[in-house]
């Protein structure tokens, strides 16, 4: 099965992956996109917990019986901006309202349900630059393990064009803890201008897993486990949004022995 989900070029639903379509566990994913006025309703499943980051736009949301209007901070995910986000624990009720044309993130994942929900605003967010060079990326944890909640990790990256990112190429796919966690993944891929690429590989130690994948605009790569840089052309930058959940609430990794020697340049 190949790791990379292909997003729809029209319609509402953008892309999703559930466990099932996956094959594993713990993560999920789902991007809408909606016009001025549309409106898009779901239910948080029993036994999930979910994050609805406004990726893009100016909306209205409703969770449970919390409501909050002209949420969201950018027309576009490359502006140097954080943005808003809603936690909602499993079994609450969502309403979104679009002001403008607006795109959602949708993560989810294993929850017992016991935290409210809350607005994540941006004042609270880290932002924060990794690497150097040509290996430099920009950072924004929305919700980071430092804040709660019972599975969900999740930030976004941008990675300006010719830069690498995730990179030296890491993972977190076995259990040795604080060393390393097992942490599925998703990368949502959005590209500036958008008819650009992406390239991203997924492989393991034993290259049971190594799939090379081009990636496009809206495109999910799924990261069951193994080492899993980004590398973007000239001319085409790039921002993903990270959504991770494992066995624990904790991201540790592990650089790959054979590339982690670029550190010490």
């Amino acid at each position: 099965m190949s790791l990379l989900v292909k997003a729809r070029p029209d319609g509402r639903d953008i892309v999703e992956v559930t466990p099932a379509s996956a094959g594993w566990t713990h993560v999920g994913f789902r991007a809408v996109r909606l016009g001025p006025g549309d409106a898009f309703e779901t239910d948080v499943p029993a036994g999930r917990e979910a994050c609805f980051v406004v990726l893009e736009g100016i909306v209205d949301i409703v969770a449970g019986d919390q409501g909050w209007t002209g949420l969201g901070t950018r027309s576009s995910v490359f502006l140097d901006r954080p943005t808003h986000a809603v936690y909602a624990p499993p079994g609450t009720r969502i309403r979104i309202v679009a002001d403008v044309v607006s795109e959602i993130g949708i993560a989810s994942a294993p929850a017992r349900g016991g935290l409210p929900v809350r607005l994540i605003h941006p004042d609270g967010m880290r932002s924060s630059v990794r690497g150097a060079g040509n290996n430099t990326r920009y950072v924004c944890d929305i919700l980071p393990e430092t804040e709660p909640a019972e599975s969900l990790l999740v930030v976004e990256v941008r990675t300006p064009a010719g830069h690498s990112s995730s990179y030296p190429p890491h993972k977190h796919d076995t259990d040795a803890v604080p060393a390393e966690s097992v942490l599925e993944e998703t990368y949502y891929h959005r590209l500036d201008p958008p008819q650009g690429f992406a390239f991203q590989r997924v492989y393991t130690d034993a290259r049971d897993i190594d799939e090379s994948m081009a990636v496009g605009n809206h495109d999910v790569v799924m990261v069951p486990r193994g080492y899993h840089p980004v590398v973007m052309p000239h001319g085409y930058n790039g921002y993903y949004l990270n959504v991770m959940a494992g066995p624990r609430r904790a991201w540790h990794f592990k650089n790959d022995p054979d590339h982690e020697w670029m550190l010490a340049r």
